[in-house]
């Protein structure tokens, strides 16, 4: 097993441990505490990046666990009660590749802060290898996430999302255009609570804010800010229409 197995295997172990009704889909089911501390450490002393303090982040680690099934819980019952087709809870958990992205997500944006630096990158890039979502490890993410059907959603390092927003199908957050050196600070949108976003929106740049209860409507491109309480949507004349500022269009793309 390479390192790269090692890594996607342990995610596994921390789902299954989480959710046991996962069981039996890993080959190693490895679920005590004392069990996942241990590969944890591993996993760090192996690491080609030099880790300062590999026990503390390990023990640390295992101890929130019962933080990040509080924090998964919460997008559990916000895709289940998103999603008219979703059964159970239990569905949302064993088939829903929305939940497998934000679960990695969440994993990996704390061993991010905890100073791991390629570790959180191969757990998402596992998760986007295997559901088609794409959430850097350092984004900032809020209560109830709801990805739904997931396939090409794109959030890029520096997004902030609140709480209780819903995500469709291969919207992009992301970053407008800049050169390599001026990467530093903030390059992604804002998304306030209470947002929905529908298919293939994209919303570009640090300096948009979507604002809280807002509708994105599909198709639409939008790199400035919009007000809370607005409708924003694409319609055949190639405009942008806030329904709080009935009177003000934006061509396409502005």
């Amino acid at each position: 097993m390479n390192y790269v197995q090692q890594i996607e295997v342990y995610f596994a172990d921390i789902m299954d441990a989480l959710y046991p009704i996962r069981k039996g889909r890993n080959p190693t089911n490895i679920s005590s505490p004392e069990d996942l501390e241990n590969g944890l450490k591993n996993i760090l002393n192996n690491n080609i990046e030099a880790i300062q303090q590999v026990d503390q982040i390990a023990k640390n680690f295992v101890a929130q666990l019962p933080h990040f099934k509080s924090e998964m819980d919460k997008d559990i019952i916000c895709l289940y009660n998103g999603d008219p087709a979703a059964n159970s809870h239990n569905e949302v958990i064993l088939a829903y590749p929305g939940f497998y992205a934000i679960a990695a997500y969440r994993i990996a944006n704390h061993l991010l802060k905890a100073g791991v630096p390629l570790i959180p990158r191969i757990i998402t890039e596992h998760a986007h290898n295997k559901t088609g979502v794409d959430i850097h490890p350092g984004a900032t993410i809020g209560d109830g996430l709801c990805i739904d059907h997931g396939t090409g959603v794109v959030i890029g390092e520096t997004t902030v999302i609140g709480n209780n927003v819903k995500i469709y199908q291969g919207v992009t957050l992301g970053a407008l255009s800049i050169p390599k050196k001026k990467v530093e600070g903030k390059r992604h949108p804002t998304i306030e609570d209470n947002v929905v976003i529908y298919a293939q929106a994209t919303i570009l740049g640090g300096n948009t804010i979507i604002g809280k209860n807002s509708i994105i409507g599909g198709n639409v491109w939008i790199t400035s800010s919009v007000l809370p309480d607005s409708k924003v949507y694409y319609n055949p004349g190639n405009n942008i229409r806030q329904t709080n500022q009935p009177n003000i269009k934006h061509k396409h793309g502005d």
